[in-house]
């Protein structure tokens, strides 16, 4: 009996235009399905043609809807509901793709009788029967030990990193911002030939805030999230205050929650680089620039699919 493994892609609401742009680099067309919000808040879900015996993609970042359609916990029950749905329906391999993880930085106790969310997520997907993860710069990359199931986990950073290397000046210099993103701003750096400099933000005096030389430079400041905007503010302060020349800064997830696109407008930045693993909003800032991380998961997805090596699509270091 011949038998051919179906690929198929579906879009939850919080990322169309990405699944769209994942499914044109892929050759195959988006699978209609029906989702809904009941006047109760209920979420719905039915896939209206057959997955039975394909390996089911379903693109869902863990974010809110720029629409104001789904808030962050709609699209995670929606996700839910969609995986629950694909293996009732007997699909052959069910994968999450998570652009942003949403809750992955509540990935440890910081106090006492708190809960480890972004274990308390990754147990939800397993418990309707999801077979594997597709996720892109995790918050630490350890989180990935909250799964049982295959994680497959992406970096953008090298993404951002040629986006930005034919336009470096001899003067660059990458900044992390705090004690916890050296290891990215390193590798970061080590792509793109530039020294290091890292931000102390608890030093008082601004003299000891910088531990490199910023002065008369380009500071690139390096994170994986820009949500509310504190900690990219308060490296602005402390860059300027350092007399840099000039400051850009590098993300991979723009959440930029209400009020954080002003917030960003009115640092000044030369560029703000960020990735489309979560949708901009309208009012985004002028100096922000996208580069599209849908070729990346596109080509994770198609070597899943055909059983390739992941790990060639990013040489093997994912950071």
């Amino acid at each position: 009996m011949d038998y051919d493994k179906r690929l198929m892609l579906f879009a939850g609401r919080s990322s169309p235009a990405l699944a769209e742009a994942i499914s044109g680099r892929l050759g195959v067309e988006m699978g209609p399905v029906d989702l809904q919000t009941y006047a109760n808040g209920e979420m719905y879900c039915r896939f209206e043609e057959s997955v039975r015996g394909a390996d089911v993609f379903l693109v869902q970042s863990l974010a809110s809807s720029r629409d104001g359609a789904l808030t962050l916990n709609d699209a995670l029950m929606e996700l839910i509901l969609l995986v629950d749905a694909a293996v009732g329906a007997s699909a052959h391999r069910v994968i999450a793709v998570i652009p942003w993880f949403g809750y992955s930085r509540q990935d440890m106790k910081s106090r006492l009788r708190e809960p480890i969310s972004a274990r308390a997520v990754a147990k939800m997907l397993e418990s309707v029967g999801v077979d594997r993860v597709l996720t892109v710069d995790l918050h630490t990359g350890q989180s990935q030990g909250f799964f049982r199931v295959p994680v497959d986990h992406m970096t953008a950073v090298h993404s951002l990193a040629d986006a930005l290397r034919d336009e470096l000046p001899a003067d660059a210099v990458v900044v992390a911002p705090d004690a916890g993103r050296v290891k990215l701003a390193k590798k970061f750096s080590t792509m793109l030939g530039t020294e290091l400099a890292i931000l102390d933000p608890e030093a008082g005096n601004p003299s000891h805030r910088v531990i490199g030389d910023v002065a008369g430079r380009c500071a690139i400041v390096v994170d994986d999230i820009i949500d509310t905007g504190r900690t990219l503010g308060a490296a602005v302060r402390a860059l300027r205050d350092a007399d840099a020349r000039a400051i850009r800064a590098v993300a991979t997830h723009p959440v930029l929650s209400p009020g954080t696109p002003e917030a960003v407008d009115a640092m000044g930045l030369d560029e703000l680089l960020v990735t489309d693993t979560v949708p901009l909003p309208d009012d985004a800032p002028d100096v922000v620039r996208v580069v599209s991380s849908a070729d990346l998961l596109a080509d994770t997805i198609r070597r899943i699919f055909t059983d390739d090596s992941v790990a060639e699509a990013f040489g093997g270091d994912n950071i």
